[in-house]
């Protein structure tokens, strides 16, 4: 099992150093941390604890002007380690960072008070004033330890307290879709390019396919190799710090805030609803901000609904889910303005007057988690892949408002509407044409505005109509054939008398019976239509085969024009038809056999 831990705090408070100790690995990688003694980048360690738990460090620098560095290696980072320094108590970027886990929403760690041999009496005093100012966050009843990482005092205890923080977090699901926010890339000889991240969730292995969401590019990636703390892995899963050797991407062309994703799995947007967790009411924001999230900061114009709800446009797509916090600070200051919670990734546009008002008052009724509901009314029907993608997870039955239909999610009240409007839409064609063959498929779909054709297919079915040859009819409604009905009941007459004379095209015409006529009465079972125009009843062909039955076998087609007492022309087209149907086999050019 692995880990992944921040540090947090003020500048100068010792969390290099203390990494430093705990696992004998210098975090400070840039030799201008190493000539000024100061933090300006993201540094990365790792140890092994002591009941075999290995655990990765993320140090973050602590000073006012690298705030973003340090939101970039906060944000992905599940546990903290929040560092006070005992002989310089709460100090300014104390509350920063402070203000920083509170927006992200972390809530597993501890209170580490640093420097305890340079004022041993003021440790006490430092962790009540350190429990007050973290109250009402997650690390408000953290444990507290004071250590000091220059004499060891404290240090055994510290790890074993590390040990039970890490093993038992919260465990992410190694099934969860991968969004492994990058925070370094270069270039190896030998092997191109390499990216580090933490991953929160999800695995990654060997030869998988990657999908970027970068500043630069996307596209597609594939893992060439996976390296953790330094060691070759074919795989690794939550929570890991991870180096990924990337086939296909240069190293200029990804950076720190690109993720690299689980294919056709996340929502990229640029445009976000939120609700307030923490800091000022949103009608007090500058209308521009910074937005963090993993190590993304991108610029964010915001509109509010009120204190506590607002609509964020972002300055470029990032994969982002319901129940996503993000980080927000006014553009050029090193304070943090506050943390929202992502509420919808596909928000409806805003056009009429009022609709800012009415949006408002629907995100405050708006579970954290997303409503399936909510989200499927308001499309009427949706994907349940889509769903997905927006980071709405499906309950284990699904509401009553919700149908499924196929791999769609239909509101029901949309499917009563689609049902009524489609049988006044057939019923309407019909009195249009009482010869119609149906409401075309096409004509159906654009009418009643479906997302989906497919989805036709079940309102037809809920509305108990029936679709042949491409259009939608009702079969009940369908008997009668309006002014041809009578001439259609005379040949039916007719024909009952004598079955295998078929009318002439003189007799039709008499009857007003064209092909219109004849068509719609076909598509009601009513008359049979055989090429060169022989019309006869459904019922000929049963009362062909009795006779021909009776004839020696095999037969010509002359014995069977005597035998149905009809012409060739007629009795042609009824024996091809015969065989269409297997009912006859055609032996050689003059004869022909009942099929047994």
């Amino acid at each position: 099992m692995r880990q992944v831990v921040a540090t947090a705090g003020h500048v100068d408070h010792g969390k290099s150093t203390l990494v430093r100790a705990l696992t004998g690995i210098e975090p400070d990688r840039l030799a201008e941390e190493h000539r000024r003694g100061l933090t300006i980048d993201l540094g990365f360690a790792w140890t092994t604890l002591p009941s075999g738990q290995e655990v990765s460090f993320v140090d973050v620098p602590g000073h006012e002007r690298f705030l973003g560095n340090m939101l970039a290696g906060l944000g992905p980072a599940p546990l903290v380690c929040f560092v006070v320094a005992a002989d310089s108590g709460w100090s300014a970027q104390s509350s920063d960072h402070r203000d920083a886990l509170a927006a992200l929403g972390i809530d597993q760690g501890l209170l580490v008070v640093t420097r305890s041999d340079l004022a041993p009496d003021r440790v006490g005093t430092v962790i009540a004033e350190a429990r007050r100012e973290l109250g009402g966050t997650g690390l408000a009843d953290a444990p507290a330890l004071s250590v000091s990482a220059v004499t060891g005092e404290g240090m055994p205890a510290l790890r074993e307290a590390l040990d039970h923080l890490a093993t038992t977090a919260r465990e992410p699901s190694p099934r969860e879709r991968v969004r492994l926010w990058i925070d370094r890339s270069f270039s190896v000889t030998g092997a191109g390019t390499v990216v580090t991240g933490t991953l929160g969730a999800g695995t990654i292995t060997c030869e998988d396919s990657l999908e970027l969401c970068g500043q630069e590019r996307g596209g597609q990636a594939v893992v060439r190799g996976l390296q953790s703390h330094g060691g070759q892995v074919p795989t690794t899963g939550p929570v890991t710090r991870v180096a990924v050797n990337v086939r296909g991407l240069g190293a200029d062309e990804i950076g720190r805030g690109d993720a690299l994703l689980t294919p056709d799995a996340w929502e990229t947007t640029t445009t976000v609803d939120v609700r307030r967790l923490t800091g000022a009411e949103l009608t007090d924001a500058p209308s521009e901000l910074q937005a963090h999230i993993g190590t993304a900061a991108v610029t964010a114009r915001i509109r509010p609904f009120g204190p506590d709800h607002a609509r964020l446009t972002l300055s470029r797509p990032l994969p982002l889910g319901v129940g996503d916090r993000l980080v927000l600070r006014g553009s050029g200051a090193s304070s943090i303005q506050g943390g929202v919670q992502v509420l919808d990734v596909d928000p409806p546009l805003l056009e009429r007057r009022g609709d800012g008002s009415r949006r408002g008052a629907a995100l405050a009724a708006m579970p954290p988690a997303g409503d399936v509901a909510v989200e499927v009314a308001r499309r009427r029907a949706v994907r349940e892949g889509l769903l997905a993608r927006f980071g709405i997870a499906l309950p284990p039955q699904l509401p009553p408002t919700v149908r499924r239909r196929g791999d769609w999610l239909v509101d029901t009240a949309a499917e009563s509407s689609w049902i009524t409007q489609l049988r006044e839409l057939v019923e309407a064609d019909r009195r249009a044409d009482a010869l119609t063959a149906g409401l075309p498929r096409k004509a159906a779909v654009d009418a009643l505005s479906l997302p989906d054709p497919a989805l036709l297919d079940a309102v037809v079915a809920a509305a108990a109509l029936e679709q042949v040859g491409g259009r939608v009819r009702d079969a009940a409604a369908a008997a009668g054939l309006g002014d041809a009905e009578r001439a259609v009941v005379q040949l039916e007459e007719r024909l009952r008398t004598m079955p295998f004379r078929a009318p002439e095209a003189d007799d039709l015409t008499d009857l007003g019976l064209g092909p219109r006529e004849l068509a719609a009465a076909a598509r009601q079972g009513r008359l049979l239509r055989l090429p060169d125009d022989v019309i006869l009843l459904p019922s000929a062909p049963a009362l062909a085969m009795r006779e021909l039955a009776r004839l020696p076998q095999p037969f010509t087609a002359s014995q069977a024009r005597r035998a149905l007492e009809t012409t060739r022309r007629i009795v042609i087209p009824l024996l091809e038809h015969l065989d269409a149907r297997g009912w006859t086999r055609r032996l050689d050019a003059g004869h022909r056999e009942i099929v047994r």
